[in-house]
């Protein structure tokens, strides 16, 4: 009977011993777990837990943030399968499943994602952030809140940890931008220019201070016509509608043309009300469609404006 009774309290003890290495086991992995995550709180005010090196990212409309930033979407934003971002396809997202702009459940349920960016507040009013938060952690990024790339840019680094890669690509930029300004200042200085997008129907005129009309007149240092800084006074609106009158006497130099496919611009400014436009009258009418990146921002979008500009007036 002793020897029974020091065997079972042997026994006893080894099966704490292994309870208690179990726990601690359990109790490290946890602690791990823990440390791999980062909790931030997003533009919305929610606090997030981001899990480390997330591989599957939804991040609509913040696809230029997130290729400059070395991170490749799970899927891409879209409006109907002919408006996807042409200009990234080739920077990264050929290929990649299609993803509703208005981001339904079901659809960003079938892409498992361990990672939500939302580029809107709007995206999640309601219930709905609650329901993308368990779908996987959901982080807002309010682009709005950001006039300039840069800032949107940095801020979504933040979520990766990759605040210097930010910073690297910022500076690019910035070189980039300085040195085309100074070889236009040289070529074209005092010499007015705008960015209009024709729709088929319309005439949008970028805002002076946003989307293209950043490039041109904020980076690049171009004149604005009258028409632009009068229509961009008080104006968030990154295109802004113009009349054909104002347009008829707006005073242009150059012209950055958007249409909807090669040749719109002929179309567009065949009427004769446009031929007093020194733009239109000396050919210096320059012509883009929307698969090229002059109706988007960010680091990928604004250097190929640069590169654009550059192409077009360097050499006048």
């Amino acid at each position: 009977m002793k020897k029974l009774a020091v065997l079972m309290l042997g026994i006893s003890i080894f099966a704490a011993g292994c309870s208690n290495d179990e726990s601690n086991t359990s109790e490290q992995a946890s602690e791990e777990s823990a440390s791999e995550e980062q909790v931030l709180t997003d533009d919305a005010e929610n606090e997030v837990a981001i899990p480390e090196n997330p591989e599957r990212i939804i991040g609509t409309y913040l696809e230029d943030d997130l290729l400059t930033l070395e991170e490749t979407p799970a899927a891409q934003w879209t409006i109907g399968e002919d408006s996807v971002q042409e200009y990234l396809q080739a920077e990264g997202l050929e290929g990649l499943p299609l993803m509703p702009f208005d981001l339904p459940f079901e659809t960003v349920v079938q892409e498992e994602p361990d990672l939500i960016l939302l580029s809107s507040a709007d995206l999640a009013e309601g219930e709905k952030y609650e329901s993308y938060s368990k779908i996987a952690p959901t982080f807002i990024v309010e682009s709005g809140n950001y006039d300039d790339w840069r800032d949107r840019l940095t801020r979504v680094s933040e979520v990766f940890g990759k605040e210097d890669l930010a910073a690297e690509k910022v500076a690019e930029y910035n070189t980039l931008s300085e040195e085309t300004a100074a070889d236009l200042e040289s070529e074209i200085g005092g010499e007015t220019a705008v960015a209009i997008w024709w729709t088929g129907d319309s005439y949008f005129i970028s805002n002076k201070d946003k989307s293209s009309g950043e490039v041109l007149y904020n980076d690049l240092g171009l004149s604005a016509p009258a028409l632009v800084e009068e229509l961009s006074e008080g104006n968030e609106t990154p295109w802004i509608e113009a009349s054909l009158e104002s347009l008829a006497e707006m005073e242009a130099d150059h012209i950055f043309f958007i249409g909807n496919s090669e040749g719109d611009s002929e179309t567009a400014f065949s009427d004769d009300v446009f031929k007093n436009i020194p733009a239109v009258e000396n050919g210096n009418v320059y012509e883009y469609t929307r698969e090229d990146s002059w109706l988007y921002s960010g680091y990928i979008a604004n250097s190929l404006i640069v590169q654009d500009v550059e192409e077009a007036l360097g050499s006048n």
